[in-house]
């Protein structure tokens, strides 16, 4: 993925660019706000099978605007510094864009996990987490990682038992990271928060009628065929809430070993069941193989979901895609030379700063609910389930006053007399997140006709109130 060459960096900063020649920022802040921090490169080593086996790793600090700083721990052979600096940059613009309280970070190991057994993993884990947090580059006032590719709840639980094996006195030591387990000190919603977070995106964008004639598009979610790059954890999640909770067709998935199609919409279920039994699409009984996955990209669809790495979408394919509407659910997966021809097409882009900031926001929720130590809805759920009694109590006595009775259904009772619980609450959080930062979006991209798509107006906001934030500071 590059910038004509650059790399993953030169994009972002290309996308970060265009963004401040719209703004009347001082050349100095410009810079202040663009550059990485600092980067901490460490290379350990640990016993395994007889011999030292010596691992790579990044944690880069792209700005501290707000502390702590905030971003996932990816593990892959792709790792390298460019990536992680250019991860840690998008965190930055995320959570300002969402507005969490934190400033950008992000880490990866260069490793393949599907390499070593879990008792290996936990090792070479846990020495990582040493490295990172005896340099506090994982602590719940300063350095918070959370899951990203590779990564996962278990891998959370291993760092977060470390740290409290190192930081024995810290009180708040599980939110030393987030994406932990929900009995781990996890919350509930975490998991599905990133391919959520998509779902409620394009809830968000299509409740706005003029936005969607923007993209060559008409009515809600009902109906329309989406194509979906990557079946893992945002990208499974997002094709089930949208196909199970919108009426949307998920018309084809493209995995690593090929693609699968089905123009009266595919199973995501029983795909990723087969996925997980077989390790790819191939031989899915109800779906057309196709060996070049990449090419399905350029089907025809009216939503393009690409959910698994950056730089997937670029210059030498974005002239055939053919969706109208593009939601960014990996980060950097258009590149910027890509942006450029496909918003010249027409095409409508829901950035990755935006989209796919599901697993930031409840992230973020974790981190509260573990410096509050204590679950969300544990002190008023009850109380509100007892309000909701009066109601219903009083309403049934005045019925049964009336001549002609009525009554209420089992069905109604039922629903309105829950009291919300952490779900709820974290949905519900996390759907007002995700509108409060489109409407910020839009308003920019609707009220200036100097910018011309969603990526501009959500980094014109991100930047705003990263500068008003360094401003505040004195700089």
């Amino acid at each position: 993925m590059n910038a004509k060459s650059g790399g993953f960096s030169a994009s972002v900063n290309a996308m970060y660019d265009r963004a401040v020649g719209l703004m009347d920022l001082s050349p100095g802040l410009v810079e202040k706000i663009r550059v990485c921090n600092a980067t901490y490169t460490v290379r350990f080593g640990v016993r395994l099978r007889g011999s030292i086996h010596t691992f790579t790793g990044y944690r880069s600090v792209h700005s501290e605007h707000m502390e702590p700083v905030k971003g996932g721990i990816r593990y892959s052979l792709a790792v390298h510094q460019d990536e992680v600096e250019a991860l840690a940059a998008l965190m930055t613009y995320k959570c300002a864009l969402v507005e969490t309280p934190f400033g950008g970070s992000k880490g990866g190991l260069c490793i393949d996990p599907t390499a070593w057994d879990a008792h290996e993993l936990e090792l070479i884990t846990r020495r990582f987490a040493y490295e990172l947090i005896k340099r506090d580059l994982i602590n719940p006032a300063q350095n918070v990682p959370a899951p990203d590719m590779g990564t996962g709840e278990r891998e959370m639980a291993w760092m977060a038992d470390q740290y409290k094996r190192m930081k024995t006195t810290d009180i708040n030591g599980n939110a030393c990271v987030t994406g932990k387990p929900p009995h781990a000190g996890g919350i509930a919603g975490r998991v599905e928060a990133t391919g959520r977070g998509v779902q409620y995106a394009l809830q968000e964008f299509f409740r706005h009628p003029e936005d969607v004639k923007i993209a060559g598009l008409d009515g809600s979610l009902e109906g329309k065929r989406v194509i979906v790059q990557g079946l893992g954890n945002v990208g499974f999640h997002a094709a089930h809430f949208l196909s199970t909770e919108d009426g949307a067709k998920v018309t084809a998935v493209i995995e690593r070993d090929g693609a699968v199609t089905n123009d009266a919409g595919l199973d995501v279920e029983a795909l990723q069941a087969h996925i997980r039994r077989t390790g790819g699409v191939k031989n899915f009984a109800s779906g057309h193989y196709v060996e070049d996955g990449a090419s399905v990209m350029e089907m025809d669809c009216d939503i393009l979901i690409p959910a698994a790495l950056e730089g997937v979408i670029h210059e030498g394919n974005a002239a055939r895609i053919r969706a109208p509407l593009i939601i960014e659910a990996a980060n950097g997966p258009v590149t910027s030379e890509a942006n450029e021809i496909l918003i010249d097409k027409g095409c409508v882009i829901i950035p990755d700063l935006y989209a796919n900031a599901g697993g930031v926001t409840v992230s973020y929720f974790e981190w509260v609910k573990n410096l509050s130590h204590i679950r969300f809805g544990r002190m008023q759920r009850r109380a509100e389930e007892a309000r909701h009694h009066v109601l219903v109590n009083e309403l049934e006595r005045l019925s049964k006053s009336k001549e002609v009775a009525w009554t209420l259904s089992d069905g109604f009772k039922r629903d309105y007399l829950r009291g919300a619980g952490e779900l709820e609450l974290v949905r519900s959080g996390l759907d007002d997140t995700m509108r409060g930062a489109y409407g910020a979006m839009r308003e920019v991209w609707h009220a200036r006709n100097d910018v011309p798509d969603l990526r501009t107006a959500g980094f014109i906001v991100s930047i705003g109130r990263i500068a008003s934030s360094y401003q505040a500071k004195g700089l």
